[in-house]
C-alpha cells in the first residue's frame, strides 16, 4: 500500500461550474419575471394598451392584404401561362396527310410542349358556330380556311415565345404563326407594380410600427425614470434596466399581430360572398385568398419582432439622454 498522498479534489473548477449555473438560473429568472411584469403592466390599463395593438393592427393589415391579393394574382399567372399559345396557320395548298406530319414536325420541337392540329373542316365549323351563320357558310363552294396548329409552348416568358415564333415560321408548309402577347406583357407588369406597391407599403408602414410602439414605449419611460435612475445609480446595467420595456414591445406586437390577423380572417368571411357571386356572374371560380399556418405565423413573427425593435430604439435613445439628478 503506497503512503503517497491523494490528489486534491478540484474544487476552483467545480466552483465555477456552480457559479455560472447559478447565473444562468438567475437570468431566466428575471427574464421570466419581467415578461409576467410587462404583461401585468398592460393589462392593468386595458383600454390603453387595446387602442395601441388596434393602431399596429390597421398599420399591419394593408399590406398582409396586399400580399394575399398577390399571391392569389401569381396562381392566376400560372392558370393564363398555361393557356398561352400559339397559331400556325399552314398554307393553303397543304392536304391533311401533310397537315398531319407538320403537326409531327410542330410537337417535336423542344420548346413545345403540346399541339394540336384543326384542320380546314373543324375550323370552318368552329367559326359557323361561334358565328351562328352557319346556312350562310355553308352555301361557300370551297373553304377559304387554312388548317392550323395550335402549339402550346414550355416557356411563357414573352422574349421565348417570340424566338419560337420566329422558328416555328422556317418549318416547311407553315404560312404565318400568330400570338398575342400584349396580355402577357400587361400582366406581368401589372404583377411587377404590385411587388413594388406591396413592398413600399410594407416599409412605411412598418416605419408606422415602429413609430406607435417607440412613442408608446417613450411614455412608459417617462413615467418610470426615477425607478431607472434609482437602479442605474446601485449598479443595474442598461440591458437590466431595458429589459422590461422590450418585453412590453414585443407584448403590443403580438397583440397587434393577433388583432391583424383577426381583422383579415374577419374581412376575407365578408367579402367572400360577393366576390364569389361576382366571379360566377362571370362564369369563373374565384375564392378570396385565406392566410395560411406558415402566412400567419409569418405576420406574428414580424409584428412581434417590429414591436421588440421599436421598444429597444425608444429605450436606448432615453437611457443614452437620461442623466442621474
Amino acid at each position: 500500500m503506497s503512503g503517497g498522498a491523494q490528489p486534491a479534489p478540484r474544487r476552483g473548477a467545480r466552483s465555477h461550474q456552480t457559479r455560472t449555473s447559478s447565473r444562468l438560473r438567475s437570468w431566466l429568472r428575471h427574464h421570466r419575471a419581467m415578461c409576467l411584469d410587462s404583461a401585468r403592466r398592460l393589462l392593468r390599463h386595458p383600454l390603453g394598451s387595446l387602442l395601441t395593438m388596434l393602431a399596429i393592427a390597421i398599420a399591419l393589415v394593408l399590406p398582409a392584404a396586399l400580399w394575399l391579393v398577390l399571391d392569389s394574382a401569381r396562381l392566376l399567372d400560372a392558370e393564363l401561362d398555361e393557356s398561352a399559345t400559339l397559331t400556325a396557320y399552314l398554307e393553303a395548298g397543304v392536304d391533311e396527310a401533310q397537315a398531319m406530319r407538320i403537326n409531327e414536325a410542330l410537337g417535336a420541337h423542344p420548346e413545345v410542349d403540346a399541339t394540336r392540329l384543326i384542320t380546314a373542316a373543324e375550323g370552318m365549323a368552329e367559326f359557323q358556330d361561334s358565328l351562328g351563320l352557319a346556312d350562310a357558310l355553308g352555301r361557300l363552294e370551297d373553304n377559304p380556311l387554312p388548317a392550323s396548329v395550335v402549339v402550346s409552348p414550355r416557356e411563357t416568358r414573352p422574349d421565348a415565345v417570340r424566338a419560337l415564333a420566329d422558328q416555328l415560321e422556317t418549318v416547311s408548309g407553315v404560312d404565318e404563326v400568330r400570338l398575342d402577347l400584349a396580355w402577357i406583357e400587361r400582366l406581368a407588369q401589372l404583377a411587377e407594380l404590385g411587388r413594388r406597391v406591396a413592398l413600399a407599403l410594407a416599409v412605411l408602414f412598418g416605419l408606422g410600427v415602429l413609430l406607435i410602439v417607440g412613442n408608446t414605449i417613450r411614455l412608459a419611460v417617462e413615467s418610470r425614470r426615477q425607478e431607472i435612475q434609482v437602479v442605474t445609480l446601485i449598479g443595474a446595467t442598461h440591458a437590466f434596466v431595458r429589459r422590461p420595456f422590450l418585453y412590453s414591445g414585443a407584448w403590443y406586437g403580438l397583440g397587434g399581430g393577433l388583432l391583424a390577423w383577426a381583422l383579415l380572417s374577419l374581412g376575407g368571411q365578408w367579402l367572400a360572398a360577393p366576390v364569389t357571386a361576382l366571379a360566377e356572374s362571370y362564369g369563373a371560380h374565384f375564392s378570396l385568398p385565406r392566410l395560411d399556418a406558415m402566412g400567419s405565423a409569418i405576420l406574428l413573427f414580424s409584428s412581434t419582432l417590429l414591436g421588440l425593435l421599436g421598444a429597444w430604439i425608444a429605450v436606448s435613445r432615453h437611457l443614452a439622454e437620461m442623466r442621474p439628478e
